[in-house]
């Protein structure tokens, strides 16, 4: 990230003329001390030069001071993965402030105020006082309207929107979620046929490849994302109840989603259990649970979105998301997160009595000591 820093262009800019601070002081019409104290950074041009020095030197205003209103891939990345640590580590309220801070600086930075509205999101359960909880969503989302109202780049916005519409469900609006999706469902026009056919059609045949994988590796992740929800829609409905369970089990099995990608296995899991509470269905419940905890206190860690044998040839895509094969919390925070949906989640309290649930609680609570 860059600061402002006029003093190294105008050392940069005067020798690369071939002139002298003297030479420069004339021009201006101020001392050669004043230079000087420029150059060294122990002062600043008043602001009524800062077009003459510009012109000057057949630059930008905004190339003279070195001013980088827009913060890059990269750096949104490592900024978002500190502060996402920071949350895990350090009390919430300074790193709120340290968010605000670079939200006020970049704030015409459009990738990256998604970023944070997501970030922020992303540790709301690090609040618990419902006030606060509500105060941080607004902010949120105000961050995605200014993204949605702002920018000119047409995939950013659409994020936005599911963002803000996320932010509206989570804040327990959802006629203002269902109005900004106008409640319908667009039909899928899936762009990765159209350019594998065009990768193909030019010879770049690996291209062509890594572009249908791509595009099978996120309908996948998508799916299991739609899992946990149609479960819980149909827990009035046992047979079907478990017919979804079996179904999503059997593609898990097939694509090998406890390696490929587990994080989408263990919403599957809980989601599972909880339908089978509702059911009274203990024994189901707890075998649910069990799978969960193995998942979670297994060999998954660290945490990174990445291919195997099959999908091949997703790490230029990886490489190229906004945080590359990161996963959006702090490995510290998910784990805690992870263990608190069994161990403090009131839906399986008529097990605490239940020998195979203390054992898994037991696990658990270890489990989160121990990282």
């Amino acid at each position: 990230m860059k600061e402002i820093n006029i003093a190294k262009v105008l050392v940069q800019k005067r020798k690369e003329k071939g002139v002298t601070q003297e030479a420069l002081a004339n021009y201006i019409g101020v001392s050669k001390a004043s230079v000087s104290k420029w150059e060294t950074g122990q002062s600043y041009p008043d602001v009524t030069f800062l077009p003459m020095l510009a012109s000057y030197f057949n630059i930008s205003v905004d190339e003279l001071i070195d001013y980088k209103p827009q913060m890059t891939k990269e750096d949104i990345r490592r900024l978002y993965l500190k502060l996402s640590e920071d949350f895990a580590t350090k009390p919430f309220d300074s790193v709120m402030a340290e968010c605000r801070k670079r939200i006020k600086k970049y704030y015409s930075c459009f990738p990256l105020l998604l970023q944070m509205g997501i970030l922020l999101v992303n540790h709301l359960d690090l609040l618990k006082d419902s006030d606060k909880t509500a105060a941080l969503i607004g902010e949120a989302k105000a961050l995605f309207i200014r993204v949605k109202e702002e920018s000119d780049d047409v995939a950013l916005k659409k994020q936005a929107l599911y963002m803000e519409a996320f932010s509206s469900l989570v804040a327990g609006d959802p006629d203002a979620a269902l109005e900004l999706l106008d409640g319908t469902i667009e039909p899928a026009m899936p762009q990765e046929s159209i350019l594998s056919a065009a990768y193909q059609m030019t010879g770049r045949l690996e291209e062509a490849k890594s572009v249908l994988q791509v595009g099978i590796y996120q309908n996948i992740v998508v799916l299991f994302n739609f899992f946990p929800a149609y479960l819980m829609l149909s827990t009035d409905d046992p047979g079907k109840f478990d017919e979804i369970l079996r179904r999503a089990f059997v593609v898990a099995e097939a694509f090998d989603m406890r390696h490929l990608h587990p994080g989408v296995l263990v919403g599957l899991y809980i989601s599972g259990a909880q339908g089978y509470m509702i059911q009274k269905n203990n024994e189901k419940a707890i075998e649910m649970l069990h799978g969960y905890t193995e998942i979670i206190t297994g060999d998954i860690y660290p945490l990174r979105l990445h291919g195997d044998s099959f999908f091949n040839l997703l790490e230029n895509w990886l490489d190229k998301l906004e945080l590359g094969n990161a996963l959006p919390r702090d490995e510290k925070t998910i784990k805690k997160s992870m263990a608190d949906v069994v161990v403090n989640n009131p839906v399986f309290a008529s097990l605490s009595n239940m020998q195979p649930f203390q054992g898994i609680i037991e696990k658990l609570q270890k489990w989160v000591v121990a990282a």
